[in-house]
């Protein structure tokens, strides 16, 4: 090796200067796989650290002096003049779509910022992004320039994550900043973000790098700063590595889920049992509690140990605080993370709001809120899948009415209730979540219009998932919701709209094509088909579908006579369940109203019923 081969190089950089510069990604770091619990962390910790420096009338220069925000380390191979992330691009790739979506937000607001630079470059009149992947050209290019992108079928995952984190990074960025505040934040960001930039010139040393980085890690996290504080409180050296052991399993636990799930247990836990006081939703408003812990929750209980009945040179509180406090929502807390992965009896809900529902910074505090130490299994379940339903109704009625639930506009709302349910009993719970519900503003009318848009195709799959799966379950079935939202083997279920995309057939009903496509997307006129079937039947009229949806799910099926002679259990359920289900031999304007209003009935029967 040469002696520039052997250099490596270590140095502070400021979001500007890192991102003003042009990277490739190495073909091992391809996948862009951040879930939208990252990219919501990520937004949250920058905005709040911003909003707890800020104070209403500071000048921007004044910014110069506000406390720095560290980000991490990324590693670069240096080679041939190129630089290669080899360490760090979902961090990049990260803060790129939120600039993309600064950038956005500075446009709506007519403000002259410049943001471009560390975004693209020019040369030679050619724009190009800094972080150089072909297959996401046209998914950047589309959320610069339009502020969306709608994923294709031969997308691959990368670009999906990229175009659904975009729309996470929406929700999770707080309004208080969507004004003449937001140059503060674009100037903070840019200078008082700093990363550590690791270059190496050789291939071989970076990878050394970045395996060490991964194997051993370089920071000390809040969580091991708080085992650090709590085994401090243990002078008996026997008793401290029992504890210390008990810990390291525990948390290893929540690392197989995901490297920060450790740091979303402690959030969530903190929250949901002592937090008490929630930043004020307007510039230059300082943190409390519940942003406390989210950032840095390791010195909120330093400081908030009388909230934990905990006294600072008390072994035995501390001792209580592991091996009762810690064990049992530790228990819980992965209870959750296994019914969010498998559909399981009884927490069935904490299955259906992980495809659909609020941020897991608002939904981990709510199902924990009411968890009492005294609760046994059954108990926990209960509550648990209690909670669950109602997150899962709020979002539904939210959805069906257009409204929508980021977390951005629903944290105060969320975390307020966190303190009204904490500690309850299952009919003190049920009877605060059911009021809740009755004060909704949006309630099931939403259902008479709603449709299929560009931006809700993802509800719309969940919605007629939902629908198709409870009739077939009512109906003696043993298909699943995850049959139709997300099928593990086989071929894929996508949405099927009845009514073919001419116009020119349906002229005896619709004077103007807009008004046509407006009921053709209308929920009562789709159904859930397998891709393949939905390609093949798409362009048909209804009279030619009609012969092969008798072969399909029940909800296709109930377009057709057979249906109702052949399936005894089938005719019970709409009995039972007073369900108007008939079969249509055409499918006309005034059947897709009567269909739409089936839909209504079903979902009224899903999410109506007390909790």
């Amino acid at each position: 090796m040469t002696r520039l081969a052997n250099k490596i190089e270590a140095n502070n950089r400021n979001v500007a200067e890192v991102l003003e510069k042009k990277y490739t990604v190495d073909y091992f770091q391809r996948e862009y796989s951040w879930g939208q619990k990252h990219i919501e962390q990520l937004v949250t910790d920058l905005t709040s650290s911003f909003l707890n420096e800020y104070r209403e009338g500071d000048s921007r220069e004044q910014g110069e002096n506000y406390n720095s925000y560290y980000l991490g380390p990324f590693v670069l191979s240096g080679k041939d003049g190129k630089r290669s992330i080899i360490d760090g691009q979902q961090r990049l790739t990260s803060l790129t779509l939120l600039l993309i979506y600064l950038n956005n937000l500075r446009k709506k607001l007519d403000l002259d910022e410049k943001i471009e630079p560390m975004i693209f470059s020019e040369f030679r009149g050619k724009k190009s992004f800094n972080i150089q992947v072909d297959e996401r050209k046209h998914c950047l290019e589309q959320l610069f320039n339009q502020g969306s992108y709608q994923p294709k079928e031969d997308d691959n995952e990368s670009t999906i994550n990229m175009a659904e984190r975009y729309d996470d990074i929406d929700d999770a960025f707080p309004d208080e900043l969507k004004n003449g505040v937001l140059p503060h934040f674009l100037d903070w960001l840019k200078y008082n973000v700093v990363l550590v930039e690791i270059i190496a010139y050789s291939d071989d040393n970076a990878y050394t790098i970045f395996e060490t980085m991964n194997d051993r890690g370089l920071n000390l996290t809040s969580t091991e700063m708080l085992k650090g504080y709590v085994l401090s409180r243990f002078g008996d050296s026997a008793y401290r590595q029992k504890a210390n052991n008990h810990w390291r399993s525990a948390i290893q636990k929540l690392h197989d889920r995901d490297k920060d799930e450790d740091q979303r247990f402690f959030q969530a836990w903190l929250r949901s049992q002592y937090a008490d006081t929630i930043r004020d939703s307007r510039a230059g408003a300082k943190n409390e509690d519940f942003e406390r812990i989210g950032t840095r929750f390791h010195s909120w209980v330093r400081d908030n140990l009388d909230k934990m009945n905990l006294e600072a040179e008390s072994v035995t509180d501390f001792e209580r605080f592991l091996d009762r406090d810690f064990r049992f929502f530790h228990k819980a807390y992965l209870k959750i993370l296994a019914a969010e992965d498998t559909l399981t009896d009884g927490l069935e809900h904490i299955y259906y709001i992980q495809r659909w529902g609020i941020a897991t910074s608002l939904s981990y505090p709510l199902l924990l809120a009411p968890l009492t130490l005294n609760d046994d299994p059954n108990i926990v379940k209960q509550k648990l899948n209690m909670v669950a339903r109602y997150i899962e109704t709020f979002v539904v009625r939210r959805s069906i009415n257009f409204r929508k639930f980021a977390s951005n506009s629903i944290r105060y709302t969320m975390y307020t209730l966190v303190k009204e349910i904490r500690g309850n009993d299952v009919d003190g719970l049920r009877e605060v979540l059911q009021t809740k519900l009755e004060e909704m503003s949006e309630d099931w009318s939403g259902m008479d219009n709603f449709r299929l848009h560009g931006q809700n195709k993802r509800f719309v799959k969940y919605l007629l998932a939902r629908i198709t799966s409870f009739i077939e379950q009512k109906s003696g079935d043993t298909t699943t919701f995850e049959t139709y939202f997300h099928k593990p083997t086989g071929k894929p279920f996508e949405i099927e709209h009845v009514w073919a995309n001419k116009f020119a057939h349906h002229r005896d009903e619709f004077d103007q094509e807009n008004n046509f496509s407006e009921y053709r997307n209308r929920v009562g006129g789709l159904i859930l088909l397998p891709r393949g079937s939905n390609q093949s039947y798409g362009d048909k009229p209804y009279k030619d579908k009609r012969k092969h949806y008798v072969k399909e799910n029940l909800l296709a099926q109930s377009l057709c006579d057979l249906t109702y002679d052949n399936n005894p259990n089938f005719k019970n359920m709409c009995d039972r369940l007073a369900l108007n289900f008939k079969p249509h031999e055409n499918f006309k304007k005034n059947d897709l109203i009567e269909r739409q209003q089936l839909y209504r009935a079903i979902a009224e029967k899903i999410w109506s019923e007390e909790l």
